[in-house]
């Protein structure tokens, strides 16, 4: 019963603690049998050995010289080979070529045929966008930034992406007169960034010409 305080006298306790590296289950069948206390099950018998600190003195693990029980005998259960990987299999769970994942930055990466250069393995991943777009456009720019056009990032299909320069990306993120061009609805985004590209051209040339005045 909860609650309930088991009682053991001093000479059910003495035999105990004599008998106190046996298995806890051996333990609790013999002094059970030998006292008759069928009050005592073996939780309570664990409980007690424990305050009291009477170990068994087994770890679990082998001691130093202490010969595995198995040793030299070859381990193959009938029906082992069942769950062994062949040669040339691979665990269901290894990333192919050409298995995406979504980035820490919300971009949708990739895993290419192109060495990581910074671990040397065969494969890495890179955004998506970026060389889907590289494929059918050649390299970005220099001074360039592929800016998605209909803010969507998990869209990644190149007409859906427009290398713009890279000064252009503090307009596009928003300012005193204006909200960031993600904010703005879906269909107004390709019009906002083509006035962003316009005003920043013009500003481009004014600042030109004003270079080539001073001269």
């Amino acid at each position: 019963m909860k609650g309930y305080s088991i009682q053991y006298s001093e000479g059910e306790l003495a035999w105990i603690k004599r008998r106190r590296k046996l298995p806890r289950k051996e333990l609790h069948a013999k002094f059970v049998e030998h006292f008759d206390r069928s009050d005592v099950n073996l939780e309570n018998l664990k409980s007690l050995c424990s305050r009291k600190g009477w170990l068994t003195g087994r770890t679990g693990g082998f001691e130093k010289g202490q010969t595995p029980h198995n040793k030299g005998k070859p381990f193959n259960p009938p029906g082992s080979e069942k769950g062994r990987f062949k040669k040339g299999n691979l665990p269901h769970n290894t990333k192919h070529l050409g298995h995406e994942r979504v980035g820490t930055d919300g971009y949708v990466e990739i895993s290419v045929d192109q060495v990581n250069p910074h671990t040397g393995y065969e494969r890495r991943y890179v955004a998506k966008h970026r060389y889907l777009w590289e494929k059918k456009n050649g390299p970005v720019p220099e001074g360039h930034v592929l800016k998605s056009i209909d803010g969507d990032k998990a869209n990644t299909d190149p007409s859906n992406w427009k290398a713009i320069p890279r000064a252009l990306l503090p307009r596009l993120s928003g300012g005193r007169w204006y909200k960031p061009f993600d904010q703005y609805e879906p269909e107004l985004r390709p019009t906002i960034l083509a006035v962003a590209q316009l005003e920043h051209a013009a500003r481009e040339v004014t600042s030109s010409g004003s270079g080539e005045e001073a001269k």
